[in-house]
């Protein structure tokens, strides 16, 4: 059984789908901790609701951000933490963490990759004036939103459609596509060659349309 450590900053509804998952079983693993930067994120509460450890680290007391790294790494590897999942997590992580937790990172980002990397991907992608957007999970490496594609997902941008309105559609796609990823790593079905991630077995085919069959608006 896999033991998942969860970085967050903010409500924790990826949080909540991950707990759910584990909980059902869906997920072959633990979450052993939940880390915050901000110690009032409400997925602080989600976790201790459900009995999962929680800590807070919070940026700020750090003059350097390779010390922040070495806080969280130190955290993680004392809840003896072997996958590092950032859901919502608002800050970029840096070389300590990757060094320590080789391949074993991965982020949830609201948009279709490589396009519209970085903050707001949502606002990005509407403002753009995109007929799809969508989710991406993917390993983290050292550049933001850059690394090895897992699971991506897409919805239709309506006319009708406000920022707010796609945000929440996307959202959805987020709860369903994370911790489907999360299960496939935990099971062993990933193996990374060069930038592609191959997926063991027949997942990859029944997840791909699952994905985007299932998804708010393409039903």
């Amino acid at each position: 059984m896999t033991k998942i450590g969860v970085l967050i900053s903010g409500s924790g509804s990826n949080l909540q789908s991950i707990i759910a998952a584990v909980k059902s079983g869906r997920i072959d693993g633990e979450i052993a901790v939940v880390i915050s930067n901000d110690p009032a994120a409400y997925g602080l509460t989600r976790a201790a609701e459900s009995g999962i450890a929680t800590r807070v680290v919070k940026h700020g007391d750090y003059a350097r951000r390779s010390d922040f790294d070495d806080e969280l790494v130190r955290v993680l590897r004392e809840s003896d933490v072997e996958l590092v999942v950032l859901a919502g997590f608002m800050r970029v992580v840096g070389q300590g963490l990757l060094k320590a937790f080789p391949d074993r990172v991965i982020n949830i980002h609201p948009a279709i990759l490589p396009a519209f990397p970085g903050t707001d991907g949502q606002a990005q992608a509407f403002n753009y004036g995109v007929k799809l957007a969508g989710c991406t999970v993917h390993f983290v490496d050292e550049k933001v939103d850059h690394g090895p594609i897992i699971i991506q997902a897409a919805v239709p941008v309506l006319d009708s459609d406000t920022q707010d309105d796609l945000k929440a559609r996307i959202l959805k796609c987020e709860h369903k596509i994370l911790p489907h990823a999360i299960a496939l790593y935990c099971a062993g079905k990933l193996r990374l060659v060069g930038r592609r991630v191959v997926i063991a077995g027949p997942d990859e085919a029944l997840w791909a349309k699952s994905a985007l069959f299932s998804c708010p608006g393409l039903d």
